[in-house]
């Protein structure tokens, strides 16, 4: 337990200066970005208007009121004060509705889609990688080039291909939305309904692309670990295969845990291309909307959900590491 406490102590301390130095550039960089995103706004409201004195009065209670007149450590001390109740300002591209507000509606769309299609293709990879790596003879030569394939192509590549193919060309599902446009969101069995179909090419894509890597990975793994010393080692005592396999088998997963924690870690950041090519309404898409319209407070507020997911991600990898691994705990007694 002594080397258990000291090695996630360690680990932390150290998350929690990382996520410091994080919040620190996810503050910074977004407005660091050229261009004023308040004329945008503000020149919806002067539209008409031809006194060059009231435009500037307009502009300036503008700046006031997005608190952007003060100087940027007092911006910053506000915005980490608003931050840790949840209250990340209003955004500039969708004024006058807070970032928060977009982030609920967004995080709840994204999270349906990013985590079943993600376990869904880490299971699915593994179990074939494993399966394909035991059995070897035709079952691998066959399915081998096809993880390669899957691995290889880009994630807009998958979504697009699925676009044509099952909605442009052969209609069967829609192409956008996350429900049907003539819809009002309820519980009623038409709206479950659109809400499936609609799911149905956003969680295949993210799905394809993630068995070929996870698949090719547990493979290469299962047959390092099949070859090891200590499976011919156990062979040769007699040990039921059974038994040999698990062991194995439980070694090789150590790397795919890792790939596992990371794409759930990054799943709010990976979920930007299928949503931008399905107009899926996550937070991959708000993101899109707050860089194009310069809109630093939503912007800010996206990546540090992201660097957050990423950092417990991490954290978690760790902790799994530290149970499943013996030698974690050894080495910390040493």
């Amino acid at each position: 337990m002594k080397g258990y406490k000291k090695y996630f102590g360690q680990k932390i301390i150290w998350y929690l200066v990382t996520l410091v130095i994080a919040v620190v550039l996810n503050f910074l960089l977004p407005r660091l970005m050229p261009g004023d995103p308040v004329s945008a706004i503000m020149g919806k409201s002067v539209s008409g208007m031809t006194d060059a004195t009231a435009i500037q009065k307009v502009y300036e209670q503008y700046i006031e009121a997005f608190g952007i007149d003060k100087p940027l450590y007092v911006q910053f001390i506000k915005w980490v004060q608003g931050a840790l109740h949840g209250d990340f300002g209003v955004s500039f591209s969708q004024y006058p509705r807070t970032v928060s507000d977009i982030l609920a509606s967004s995080i709840g769309w994204t999270l349906a889609l990013q985590l079943p299609a993600i376990i869904v293709g880490w299971l699915l990879g593994n179990i074939l990688g494993a399966v394909a790596a035991y059995m070897k003879g035709v079952f691998d030569k066959a399915i081998l080039p096809a993880f390669m394939f899957l691995s290889n192509v880009p994630a807009f590549g998958m979504a697009i291909v699925l676009l044509v193919v099952f909605s442009v060309q052969l209609g069967w599902l829609p192409s956008s939305g996350a429900y049907g446009y003539d819809l009002i969101p309820t519980m009623s069995l038409s709206f479950v309904w659109s809400v499936f179909v609609h799911y149905q090419l956003p969680f295949w894509s993210i799905v394809l692309i993630t068995i070929g890597g996870q698949a090719i990975g547990m493979r290469s793994m299962s047959i390092y670990e099949l070859n090891a010393d200590y499976v011919k080692y156990a062979r040769f005592l007699g040990i039921k295969d059974t038994k040999i396999v698990g062991y194995v088998f439980r070694n090789a997963m150590l790397p795919q845990i890792t790939g596992l924690a990371m794409s759930l870690g990054t799943m709010m950041g990976g979920a930007l291309v299928a949503e931008t090519i399905f107009s899926y309404p996550g937070i991959g898409t708000a993101m899109v909307s707050a860089i194009t319209g310069n809109d630093y407070p939503l912007l800010s507020a996206c990546t540090l959900v992201i660097t957050i997911m990423v950092l417990l991600a991490n954290l978690f990898v760790e902790i799994i590491y530290g149970i499943i691994d013996p030698r974690v705990k050894a080495a910390q007694q040493d």
